[in-house]
């Protein structure tokens, strides 16, 4: 997350789940059903107090963040709450099932390592979901506008754009959702695929 955004997360923590709706579960199932293993283990970076994570049945739900009235919240509702760095994540290689980013990427500094720990942590067959807004909407548009003017340093992917970057850490990706909140998956290959995929670059 911006250096800058981080200290308006923490000093609104304690209001953020009266002026924030849920999750919406749906859209994290649409996404969340491309996985190819079951779903037992979900981090959500920049999960704030876990409004993602917090609608699934996940038996170890995790949220990473670097506000730490954010995470107090989380602790209230009895999730697991590290304080931590998205394009750092304090997790294994290979340790989780799905990755959610909700509402979050655009204000973090390194959103491309963000999605590179989120592939690196993630279990073959797991699948990385990020819902985010679309900049080039009208609602888009405006919403850029707001951000900037009370001063969060926002920087926000096209859907395209997104699923383009995704690719780039060796993900399947796709774009399941578009319009002004939209999203995106990641899917990790199992080790069949990727073994045929690197064959195919050896034979090119």
């Amino acid at each position: 997350m911006h250096a800058g955004d981080v200290a308006p997360f923490d000093r609104f923590a304690r209001l953020y789940d009266f002026f924030m709706p849920g999750a919406d579960r749906a859209k994290l199932d649409a996404g969340l059903t491309r996985a190819e293993r079951p779903l037992e283990r979900v981090v959500d970076v920049g999960g704030g107090p876990g409004r993602a994570v917090r609608e699934l049945d996940a038996a170890w739900r995790l949220v990473v963040d670097p506000a730490q009235g954010m995470l107090r919240q989380a602790r209230r509702h009895d999730l697991q709450p590290v304080q931590g760095d998205g394009a750092r994540l304090p997790l294994s290689t290979g340790s989780v099932d799905a990755v959610l980013v909700t509402d979050a990427l655009h204000h973090m500094g390194d959103q491309h390592g963000v999605l590179e720990e989120a592939a690196r942590v993630l279990r073959p067959g797991g699948v990385l979901v990020v819902r985010e807004f679309d900049p080039t909407t009208l609602r888009g548009r405006g919403l850029v506008l707001a951000e900037r003017a009370v001063g969060f340093d926002s920087a926000f992917y096209s859907p395209d754009a997104l699923a383009d970057d995704i690719a780039r850490t060796g993900l399947r990706a796709s774009v399941v959702e578009r319009g002004f909140g939209y999203t995106v998956v990641g899917v990790k290959r199992v080790e069949s695929e990727q073994s045929k995929s690197r064959e195919s670059e050896v034979a090119v």
